[in-house]
């Protein structure tokens, strides 16, 4: 055998040599067999793959003066790579000075200009692949002003309520016992003017367009006088938007049509985050509402210090809310007067609304739903809207909460879908539509079974319509402590 010492190695072609000399020294050659060969082929090298766009990044608004923060990766969904290498981000403006910078794929900062911004995110394996993808940030003028208030606050905690909602005794409605207050979140004149400036600020939403208002209007009984709401880019909700007035009076305290909130203050922060409706997360409305000046002394005047929490937020939102009791129609008036005996109600009504009142809560037994002298729904039902049971099941079953009736005049259109434009309609539907569903609540059945409808004359349907009429609260729909802070004179 040769040794070769690792000082003096031959190169490849040497070495290649070598070998075939010893390979026939050991006599092979000699005898005619095939000698043995070493490939000289270098091993092959793995093949890189560059990232690739896996989701454009959607176009982004900010406004001057508001903190914006966007994670432009969109939790490592912008990019994918078949490598599976790991990534890493870099982002370029095409405007400088715009109060905006970039760590990584992330953009935050304070938009001082008005400027529609290109935005470009690189994506780099590490291994030579890169790829990119451009979007706008598009920055508008700074959006409300500081909002308008007294100097004196508004009373929210402690309002004039009447004997028949103040009182638990049976003959005077018993309002009272269906209050879903909390002891932890009972309604304070400050929390509640902090919860009505969050209630009217657009802020709360991803690009400044839309509030808790836009789709909870006080002329419309807190709510919508479109079937279907519009979100803050466009998109429309799945129901209609439920009035809000005496919410405070739902004794079972679930919120929402299906009551798929536990209570008014998990109910306030789903709109807020829905992707439809107002598409912020919690962390991003803390930081937005952090960096606005008249929020600081709004959150301590309420809390006790400026910190701006989502906890706190949903408190405030639902102490507003809850503030929102109407009490002040003809109806409340006939009530007072006839100290709650209905047969005295002619005190103050005409006799078509003592003939509707009569409908009402006898033969029509609506108050077996709409309960109390509040009339806020007791219960979720299915009130046989569609003989099919294949639609929206609701809190299940196709069963639905209701709003309150006060101010239901003005509050259409009406049921979740919004599928009646007026009370005339959805008093057809109970004399003479109730569908005979599967589900349908046995207050809608007769006692053998058969589907219960009214069964309205022509003349019976205006009275009932006339009394519904008298739940319209004026003073509520023209309430300046429940008005829009931000609006101008």
């Amino acid at each position: 055998m040769y040794a070769i010492s690792p000082a003096s190695q031959p190169t490849r072609f040497a070495a290649v040599g070598l070998l075939f000399f010893l390979t026939a020294c050991n006599g092979e050659g000699d005898s005619g067999t095939t000698a043995q060969t070493v490939s000289t082929a270098e091993p092959p090298t793995a093949t890189n793959t560059a990232p690739t766009v896996n989701s454009p990044v959607p176009d982004q608004s900010a406004n001057v003066g508001v903190s914006f923060s966007f994670d432009a990766t969109q939790s490592e969904q912008t990019f994918s790579d078949d490598d599976g290498d790991l990534l890493s981000y870099s982002i370029s403006f095409d405007i400088a000075g715009t109060g905006l910078s970039a760590d990584g794929g992330t953009i935050s900062g304070t938009p001082s200009l008005a400027e529609t911004v290109v935005v470009t995110i690189e994506a780099n394996d590490g291994n030579g692949g890169i790829a990119s993808d451009n979007f706008l940030i598009i920055i508008g003028e700074a959006s409300a002003d500081a909002p308008t208030l007294p100097a004196q606050l508004f009373n929210y905690a402690n309002q004039d309520l009447p004997a028949h909602y103040t009182q638990p005794n049976a003959a005077l409605g018993n309002v009272v016992r269906t209050d879903n207050t909390p002891n932890n979140n009972p309604i304070t004149d400050e929390g509640a003017t902090l919860g009505r400036v969050l209630f009217y600020d657009t802020r709360l939403s991803a690009n400044d367009t839309v509030s808790c208002a836009s789709c909870h209007i006080q002329a419309n009984g807190f709510s919508d006088p479109a079937v279907l709401s519009v979100g803050f880019d466009g998109g429309l909700t799945g129901r209609h938007s439920m009035r809000l007035g005496n919410a405070r009076y739902y004794e079972r305290g679930r919120f929402f049509w299906d009551e798929r909130a536990s209570t008014l203050e998990d109910q306030v922060l789903q709109p807020i985050q829905d992707s439809v409706e107002m598409g912020m997360t919690l962390t991003q409305l803390e930081a937005k509402l952090m960096e606005v000046d008249y929020y600081q002394p709004l959150f301590e005047d309420a809390f006790g210090d400026a910190t701006v929490t989502s906890e706190r937020i949903s408190r405030a939102l639902a102490q507003f809310v809850r503030s929102l009791a109407t009490y002040e129609s003809r109806f409340d008036d006939a009530y007072i007067a006839a100290n709650g005996n209905p047969d005295d109600f002619d005190l103050v009504f005409t006799n078509q609304e003592m003939r509707g009142m009569n409908i009402f809560r006898g033969r029509g037994n609506c108050d077996s739903c709409h309960s109390t002298s509040a009339h806020v729904s007791d219960n979720v039902h299915n009130n046989g809207l569609d003989i099919s049971t294949a639609g929206d099941q609701g809190a299940g079953d196709q069963e639905f909460k209701a709003p309150s009736l006060r101010n239901v005049e003005v509050g259409g259109p009406y049921m979740h879908d919004g599928r009646f434009a007026t009370l005339q309609e959805v008093v057809d539907f109970y004399s003479d539509g109730v569908q005979d569903n599967p589900n349908l609540s046995n207050r809608l059945r007769n006692n053998n079974g058969t589907v219960r409808r009214l069964n309205l004359s022509n003349a019976e349907k205006a009275d009932l319509i006339a009394f519904m009429e008298t739940l319209t609260d004026n003073s509520f729909l023209n309430d300046i402590k429940f008005s829009d802070p931000f609006a101008q004179d």
